[in-house]
Parts: structure tokens; C-alpha cells; sequence
């Protein structure tokens, strides 16, 4: 039976498991998951938040995370400014990048989501507003929603990855995972920091 485990990832931790050569300590996988032989499924960057799937499959792990199967993954994104219909409706026809067109994404105002706090917090700016959006996309280039967001106009202020495919971050706390067998069932383990 496969093992698959669904990893809040807080601000600042690497999603790999070492972080040799670096001149400075960064925090990685190491320091929150003890299960020998998952493997992240797809990438999370450092200064990104949220659903960080580890696996001990390959096939399951290039089902995730390979673009082929557009797996849909949802991210809430605080963005600076306040979005209007010109702005969701580029991001929702595709955006042109440095890499090409991106695949269009299903995109929707929010209210400000009930999640944990951030260390360190967003910096507020009194003179700028800030707004939140869900964006669901179905593949996984670089750095590809902030990439988005800044193209018409929105920099991301915060960006946290809530859902991949039909697995969620809901109710798992940052640092904390819960093991699930696939596809989906939840299993017994679950590990809070």
C-alpha cells in the first residue's frame, strides 16, 4: 500500500528534505516529517504556505505532480490592489510569461480566509489595499501563480496552496501532517507539532 502524506508547509521551509552547501541554516522537510521514504510530490517554494503532498510511490508521485494529468491545484493568494473584472479576466484567458502562455485558471474573489498567522506576518500598507483571490490551476511551472498575478497587475503578497486534486490542508496545522491512504481515505496517523 502506497503511503501519501499531506503536509502543511509554513512560511520558510524548503520542500526537500536537505539544504547542503547553503551558508545559512534554512528549515526543511527534516525538521517536521519523520516518515523514511516519501518523497515530495511536486514543489512548494520557500515562501509559499500550504498542501505539500510526500509520497513513497513514483507512479502516484508523477501522477500529482506531472503536468500530462492536470491535476487541479487551488491556491488563496493575497495580492496588492484591488482586482477588477480586467484583471480576473486575464488571469482566467491565460497569461503570457516569459515561459509562454499559461493554461487558463479558475479564478474568484474572497473574502479574507480564516488561517493561521504568518511568522513573519504581511506587512500592511495603509495607502495600498489588499484583496483575496482563489485561483485554480492545472499545471505547475515555476513560481507560476505570483508569476501570474504580477503579469496584470496584482503582486502577491501571500500565497497558500489549499488544495491539490481532492486532497486539502483544511484542519492540518502548519508543521503537522496526516497520513491518508490513497485515494483519499483517511488513515489513523496523524502527527501535530
Amino acid at each position: 500500500m502506497s503511503r501519501l502524506l499531506l503536509f502543511n508547509k509554513p512560511f520558510g521551509v524548503l520542500s526537500q528534505f536537505t539544504d547542503r552547501g547553503s551558508p545559512t541554516v534554512r528549515a526543511t522537510l527534516s525538521d517536521f516529517i519523520t516518515v523514511k521514504g516519501v518523497y515530495p510530490a511536486g514543489r512548494l517554494d520557500r515562501d509559499s504556505e500550504g498542501l505539500l503532498l510526500l509520497c513513497d510511490d513514483g507512479r502516484l508521485q508523477a501522477r500529482i505532480a506531472d503536468p500530462r494529468f492536470k491535476m487541479p491545484k487551488t491556491y488563496l493568494v493575497q495580492v496588492e490592489g484591488d482586482p477588477q473584472d480586467q484583471e480576473l479576466e486575464g488571469l482566467r484567458r491565460g497569461v503570457r510569461l516569459k515561459d509562454g502562455m499559461t493554461l487558463p485558471a479558475e479564478v474568484a474573489r474572497i473574502d479574507a480566509p480564516d488561517l493561521w498567522l504568518r511568522d513573519p506576518p504581511i506587512r500592511q500598507r495603509k495607502s495600498i489595499p489588499d484583496s483575496w483571490l482563489k485561483i485554480t490551476i492545472r499545471e505547475g511551472r515555476n513560481r507560476q501563480v505570483r508569476r501570474m498575478t504580477a503579469a496584470v497587475g496584482l503582486p502577491t503578497l501571500r500565497l497558500v496552496r489549499w488544495s491539490i486534486g481532492d486532497w486539502s490542508v483544511a484542519g492540518i496545522a502548519p508543521g503537522a501532517f496526516e497520513e491518508v491512504t490513497p485515494p483519499g481515505t483517511v488513515a489513523s496517523r496523524r502527527s501535530e507539532r
